[in-house]
């Protein structure tokens, strides 16, 4: 397998309105450089002078290099047969894609980060950009912010991630979507369009029909995954589907959850039913004993259930997390569920647990401390609004809890953020509360206490 080490020159930062000014290829099997390409490319437009500082390339030099056109040939012939790698490779390869789609030409090939793989490979490093890992690493680069410069110190940064770890590195290869397993009908710049980031999205097949709403944090990488499945039957038929692709931003991976969970319902999709998993699969229960005492107890959750202090993607996360309980809120592993015994918990044996499984505690005393859990967990009477990021850096997103219930969500621009709280409610459009919406508030919120929080009392 060959690799093709890329680093490209630019007049800016965008994908989309950038033209390249300089290109660098070298070819390494693996342990070694086997080949090299490299040249100035002529943008036909000017360079900004900021640009031309920082690499030192301008009008005049690209005057007489040869255009994209020119070399289009040359680069996909060099590159025949070879897995892209670049630092930041999704610069580099978009770029390039973007070049090759102005002449009409769909240029794709299976890809690779040296940065992510890097910070797999080689971890512990205080920075992976490439002058800082170089120096680190005592690799030689020599012209910053030039192509053939970068270029080689890719490369011999390559050769190191390969001989650390050959296996590790060749889990950082992606795939590119290949067009030829698609339905004929999807119009594939739409993957151009959408960012990595949280939101929903919906796939439609030939007729217009709405067969699958999703939702990631990483809609992009997500639906890629989607066009890609050639694992399981049923997801690749659905792929064969899907003539197009709509998607929404929300700003906020927990919006995206309650989002997709509200619109499954009004829509009841085909592939939603025919690929439904549930995602939180065990559920923290409680109930009294018969001597008064909470007991909590981890169980599968169904339709029947009632809604879950909180949820749990496998029974190991969730064994774990009321060890844990226990041992913070100094609860009894027994009466907990996590230890069975005929007799005192070990907790008891060792002064971790006051006595609760042999009477040795009131259960009036030991509720307490499970009553002050329970609240924790369920938030049923507390009013607040969760701030997380917005679809953009000029807002915030904001979901609505009122009374332990979800109420809707919105986004608030930023110089609405110092007046009154209820002056919020204005931007918040309301959702039904459900079952499940609820189960989700628990969960997200369990995973992520850092979240910010601000109580409200109308």
């Amino acid at each position: 397998m060959n690799y093709a080490i890329v680093d490209i020159e630019t007049t800016g930062g965008s994908t989309k309105s950038s033209k390249i000014t300089e290109i660098a290829i070298y070819k390494h099997n693996g342990a070694q450089i086997i080949d090299s390409f490299s040249t100035l490319v002529n943008p036909e437009m000017p360079i900004p002078d900021f640009i031309a500082r920082l690499t030192g390339i301008h009008d005049k030099m690209v005057e007489g290099a040869p255009k994209f056109y020119e070399i289009a040939k040359q680069i996909i012939e060099f590159t025949e047969d070879c897995i892209f790698v670049a630092h930041n490779v999704g610069f580099d390869y978009g770029i390039i894609r973007h070049e090759f789609k102005l002449l009409g030409y769909d240029y794709r090939k299976a890809h690779l980060c040296t940065v992510r793989a890097s910070r797999y490979v080689l971890p512990g490093h205080e920075s992976y950009s490439l002058g800082k890992l170089s120096r680190a690493l005592g690799i030689e680069l020599t012209n910053r912010h030039r192509a053939i410069g970068d270029a080689e110190a890719t490369a011999h940064l390559f050769t190191r991630l390969f001989e650390t770890d050959s296996k590790g590195l060749e889990t950082f290869i992606q795939e590119d979507v290949n067009p030829k397993i698609l339905n004929p009908n999807l119009d594939l710049e739409i993957l151009e369009e959408i960012p990595n980031k949280p939101g929903v999205y919906r796939f439609y097949n030939d007729t217009n029909q709405l067969i699958y709403i999703g939702k990631s944090k990483h809609i992009r990488k997500r639906v890629e995954q989607h066009l890609k499945n050639v694992k399981t039957l049923k997801g690749s038929v659905m792929r064969q589907e899907i003539a197009r692709i709509e998607f929404e931003l929300t700003g906020s991976e927990l919006i995206a959850l309650l989002y997709e969970s509200e619109l499954i319902k009004i829509h009841k999709p085909l592939y939603n039913r025919a690929l439904r998993k549930n995602t939180y699969a065990y559920g923290l229960f409680h109930f009294e004993d018969q001597r008064g005492y909470l007991q909590l107890y981890v169980d599968k959750i169904s339709k029947s259930s009632s809604v879950p202090l909180t949820t749990f993607t496998t029974k190991k996360e969730a064994t774990d997390y009321i060890f844990m309980l226990a041992e913070t809120h100094q609860l009894c592993q027994k009466l907990s569920g996590v230890e069975k015994s005929s007799s005192s918990c070990f907790g008891y044996q060792v002064k971790k647990c006051h006595g609760a499984c042999v009477g040795a505690e009131t259960p009036e005393s030991y509720n307490e401390r499970v009553l002050q859990l329970i609240n924790l967990l369920t938030f049923d009477d507390d009013s607040f609004f969760i701030v997380e990021n917005g679809k953009d850096k000029r807002e915030k997103s904001v979901i609505w809890i009122e009374n332990g219930s979800f109420r809707g969500f919105g986004y608030i621009p930023y110089y609405t953020f110092k007046q009154p709280h209820r002056n919020w409610l204005r931007y918040i459009d309301l959702h039904p509360e459900d079952k499940d919406a609820r189960t989700i508030l628990r969960y997200y919120l369990r995973k992520n206490p850092e979240l910010s929080k601000i109580p409200f009392r109308g």
